[in-house]
């Protein structure tokens, strides 16, 4: 199939490039009207309790205002503006201000119709003194959270991609050759954004979704444009000839871009398998991305090539080991302590994210610049006795006033955990008992607490909803799919490598050493986010983002490794050799791609929004830890420990009988 590819990106070079200029085009084009059907939901359960309680209430009370929260310092008087709120059209409701304690600081509520009236109410009130006044709450805290992560991801691409261009050209030591990949990237996005579109017709697409499969799709460029044009380098220092370079290049490293294409795309397509909106979206564009980027490289690139490779400079030929031969050749004398040490280490690293405490992201997760998180200051400052778990919040089919609703009440209010109960009415059958709860949700206590509230008995129908509600369903959904999502991962990856290699042992090592670079990350993200971070918590959605991306891109770094020890080792060439032949010749490549991706992921962590770092830091950690003591530590030292036994059942030629000489490198 590669040589396919190559013959027709070598026959029809212009038309294979007009075809993915006309791809671009659409994407950019048509695609583009995905942003106008994204969705910022995170992290709901369809069907769960919680959403079942939300329904309830709302067809029983129909369309409910939103509600503003309105802070105001320093004296500020509010009196005039509102006065102008009030004839705002869509404004319902305006609160009588409440003093703080002090009196340094008043607190009120306004109930708006929509969106467009709350950015009314928003812009007057602020308008008054835009230092002492916040405006939050509704529509207008949901826009902030959602931009501030849309800000992140804009300024990590705008920090990134001129330094990704700059390490390119100096891996590749030339500015037409460094430029290649990021060509593939925009063929990428391109080609995202057109699937994306199409997707958002059957299912949410989450407006997450879109900024991490741009990020994902310079990473992944990098990658296999990185793999492709080192090995058309390589080929070019053996022959004079464009052609015959570029079909022996695709035809050695196209496979290898192939299966690690495929097994990406299976590691995030586990996250399709979730019922929520954000995870599958997640899943979906970073599987189209993997696909798209994977098909570029493997006909775009070709085609440009085949124009303008003559352009491209050979790769300087060498003999002699390297510094990652000798490497190679240090861990293969201690190859059982070094996998003993290795190992131990990553667990270690591992070990707090045992301690990982999972929740919604609130105002504290917002830079001190928006105004979400300048009211919860505020709060905290004027306000304390607010500051505190939001209500647990029990929707029951009965009357506010009936007694088995007062009783059930007064059954809730002795549930441990719970410090006040009080009762309101919804409609003349529907009624909400919300109780004030000790704990915060993430907190084990917390969970007990809500789980208690669902246990009391009541003669109606009772569904319990509230934030902590909402992180006790969606720890149940991971809990329920997470073993589905993780059984087709490493189903697929399992298959895919068993089939490149010819080998059972090789695929499960290859899910075991991805699996410890994951948790060292994971255990990395909690120590500095949880432990010594201000939120005492980790948002719910990362620890699954994290582990499906790290995974994808863990097996990447495998195969790359791999491809070239088999390959060397179908020479006839013995374990130890080939494995130290194929660290030197993939170790500069990986050693590269890894550092690319650290610039790309770690923009992320130049962002305000706690959950974009945390993302960041757990992709960071986990790809240094890839392709430094995993694969050049812990990969060399259990290939040698398992020697040809690494490759049963497939058959591979006897060591030669006489040592060869050291094949010759290419830096």
């Amino acid at each position: 199939m590669f040589r396919m590819l190559t013959a027709l990106a070598l026959r029809r070079p212009v038309m294979v490039i007009v075809f993915w200029v006309a791809v671009v085009g659409v994407g950019f084009g048509v695609g583009g009207g995905v942003f106008m059907k994204l969705t910022a939901q995170v992290a709901t359960v369809p069907g769960s309790e919680t959403e079942r309680a939300l329904e309830l209430r709302k067809d029983a009370a129909g369309p409910r205002p939103a509600q503003l929260t309105v802070v105001a310092t320093g004296g500020v008087d509010l009196t005039a503006a509102l006065t102008d709120v009030r004839g705002i059209a869509g404004v319902s409701d305006v609160g009588e201000p409440m003093p703080a304690a002090d009196g340094s600081a008043v607190l009120l509520q306004v109930a708006v119709k929509d969106a467009a009236t709350a950015e009314k109410v928003a812009t007057r009130l602020r308008a008054v003194d835009s230092k002492q006044v916040t405006v939050t709450g509704g529509p207008l805290t949901d826009a902030e959270f959602a931009t501030q992560a849309q800000s992140d991801v804009q300024r990590a691409e705008l920090f990134t991609l001129p330094v990704v261009l700059v390490l390119l050209v100096i891996v590749f030591g030339g500015l037409l050759a460094g430029a290649m990949p990021l060509l593939v990237a925009v063929a990428g996005i391109g080609g995202t954004f057109g699937l994306l579109y199409a997707l958002s017709f059957a299912t949410d697409v989450s407006v997450y979704a879109i900024q991490v499969a741009t990020m994902l799709s310079v990473g992944l460029a990098v990658d296999y444009g990185l793999l492709l044009i080192s090995r058309f380098r390589t080929e070019r220092a053996g022959t004079g000839d464009v052609a015959a370079a570029l079909a022996a290049a695709v035809d050695k490293a196209g496979r290898t871009i192939a299966v690690t294409g495929l097994t990406v795309a299976a590691s995030l397509l586990g996250l399709a398998v979730f019922p929520d909106a954000f995870l599958r979206s997640m899943g979906l564009a970073g599987t189209g991305v993997v696909l798209v980027n994977m098909f570029a490289v493997l006909t775009l690139l070709p085609a440009v090539l085949a124009l303008v490779g003559k352009r491209v400079r050979p790769a300087a030929a060498r003999t002699g080991d390297g510094v990652f031969g000798r490497l190679a050749a240090a861990v293969q004398r201690r190859p059982l302590l070094t996998t003993v040490l290795t190992g131990a280490a990553l667990l270690a690293l591992a070990v707090p994210a045992l301690d990982m405490r999972l929740g919604n992201s609130d105002a504290r997760a917002l830079p001190a610049s928006t105004q979400t998180r300048q009211q919860y200051d505020q709060f905290a400052a004027h306000f304390p006795e607010l500051i505190g778990p939001d209500d647990i919040i029990a929707v029951v089919r009965a009357s506010a006033t009936d007694t088995a609703t007062l009783q059930f009440a007064d059954r809730v209010r002795a549930v441990p955990g719970v410090s006040a109960v009080r009762v309101e009415p919804v409609s003349a059958a529907v009624a909400m008992v919300r109780a004030t709860p000790v704990h915060r949700p993430e907190t084990e206590q917390g969970r007990a607490t809500v789980n208690a509230v669902r246990a009391v008995a009541a003669p109606f129908e009772v569904l319990v909803t509230g934030d902590a509600a909402r992180l006790v369903d969606y720890r149940g959904m991971l809990a329920d799919y997470g073993p589905i999502a993780a059984l087709v991962v490493v189903a697929a990856t399992i298959a895919l490598l068993a089939a490149f290699t010819r080998s059972v042992l090789l695929p499960l090592k290859a899910v075991v050493t991805s699996v410890l670079s994951i948790g060292a990350a994971l255990g990395a993200v909690t120590l500095v986010f949880q432990e010594r971070g201000d939120l005492g918590m980790i948002d719910l959605t990362v620890p699954v983002l994290v582990a499906a991306i790290a995974f994808g891109l863990s097996v990447d770094y495998e195969v790359f490794l791999l491809a070239r020890i088999r390959e060397h080792r179908l020479t006839g060439a013995d374990s130890r050799r080939s494995v130290a032949v194929g660290l030197q010749q993939t170790g500069r490549i990986v050693t590269s791609a890894a550092l690319l991706l650290v610039v790309v992921f770690a923009g992320f962590l130049l962002g305000g929004f706690a959950p974009i770092r945390e993302i960041g830091l757990g992709l960071v950690v986990a790809i240094v830890l890839d392709a430094t003591v995993v694969r050049m530590l812990f990969v060399p030292a259990t290939m040698t420990l398992l020697g040809r036994a690494a490759w049963w059942p497939g058959r591979v030629p006897s060591a030669k009988p006489v040592a060869e000489p050291a094949p010759a490198l290419v830096s």
